[in-house]
């Protein structure tokens, strides 16, 4: 591919660093969230933060209603049926409190399985409309909800189902390691006993370190599902190609929105965390059971609200970061940048464009 204005492909620095007017050359266009040209570090980090700002209805909005129905099942309804069982029992008989202690477990199981089936599907949504996005905004389109829905119709259940593959997949190899470590634990010689424990940590590390690359190396499939409106097995050789070489900047940018999503979230939520498992003593000296109960709901409805915020934000965050880095990679590998370039002045002449996030690499 011959080298454009910022030299030849994957090389982000202009390549003789010319100056506005001379010999013609003028800056990339900015037609919305970002320049048309690769993007440094600090350009991502600060459109991640100008996604919630740009367009917040179909972004913070969609990202709080998702993730407060997510909380509220798995938080609110979960400890409205422990504390009920709980207050039953204490008023019941002995016989009959067992009874209602394992009716009070099993709906907190199927409470919680209901939970995790609205977070994969929460999930999904809210990185599809994101990806979306963030992928027209990038063109100076700012959508409604609704148009973005319209926009990812017939991709949303291939984005569940990769959703729902990867919890089964995380899930599936816990559930071996915990099996091989019980197996060790079960035999009860002090020898096995050990080696169970090793296995246990070493598992854990190795699982860690396993999947940090390979979530690393499919970050980009929701973006590939959605934007080029791939196949799942196509979106993951398509994220794999687009993060080879580009592993190492691609983790350190996202593990840096992570961490700082999640600092921000401990120092918002702890408080109120402490608060709710603490201030009963204080509030209530006496030990009233109704009065701890009360205030451990009202507490625990505060938390609930203010994690519901808080994770919407990280997750308009987290989601824009990778969109952005996949846009990035391909301005570096396949040249977008000139794509999105032509389909902007194309646009502006009144004349119809194909969508270049589509087009053949």
């Amino acid at each position: 591919m011959s080298p454009g204005p910022y030299g030849p492909a994957g090389d982000a620095s202009p390549a003789a660093a010319p100056t506005p007017g001379a010999g013609g050359w003028t800056p990339p266009p900015k037609p919305g969230l970002i320049p048309l040209r690769p993007l440094e570090f600090g350009t991502v980090l600060g459109a991640s933060f100008q996604v919630l700002r740009r367009n917040p209805r179909p972004t913070f909005g969609a990202a709080l209603l998702l993730n407060a129905l997510v909380v509220f099942l798995s938080t609110g309804i979960t400890t409205v049926i422990v504390v009920s069982g709980i207050d039953r029992a204490s008023r019941a008989s002995f016989a009959d409190s067992e009874t209602i202690i394992v009716g009070t477990l099993a709906l907190t199981l199927v409470a919680t399985l209901l939970a995790v089936g609205i977070s994969i599907v929460a999930q999904a949504l809210l990185q599809g409309v994101i990806s979306l996005e963030v992928s027209r905004a990038t063109l100076g389109e700012k959508l409604t909800l609704r148009q973005l829905l319209d926009r990812g119709r017939g991709r949303w259940w291939p984005l569940i189902g990769w959703t729902a593959l990867v919890g089964v997949a995380v899930v599936i190899a816990f559930s071996v390691l915990a099996g091989i470590s019980i197996g060790f634990f079960a035999l009860g010689d002090p020898l096995a006993i050990a080696g169970g424990v090793i296995v246990l940590i070493v598992g854990v590390l190795g699982l860690i370190v396993v999947s940090v690359w390979i979530s690393t190396m499919l970050a980009f499939v929701p973006a590939g599902i959605m934007i080029e409106r791939l196949p799942i097995l196509t979106a993951v050789r398509r994220s794999w190609g687009l993060v080879r070489g580009a592993f190492w900047r691609i983790l350190g940018t996202l593990l840096l929105v992570s961490v700082m999503v999640n600092v921000a979230a401990s120092v918002v939520t702890t408080p109120f965390q402490f608060a709710a498992t603490f201030a009963a003593p204080l509030v209530n000296p006496a030990g009233q059971l109704e009065t701890d109960l009360t205030l451990f709901l009202v507490l625990n409805v505060i938390v609930i609200a203010i994690t519901a915020v808080v994770g919407a934000i990280g997750a308009v965050l987290t989601t824009s970061a990778a969109s952005l880095l996949y846009i990035d990679r391909r301005m570096r590998t396949e040249g977008l940048d000139l794509e999105l370039q032509r389909f902007v002045e194309v646009r502006a002449s009144g004349a119809a464009a194909d969508d270049p996030y589509r087009r053949a690499p």
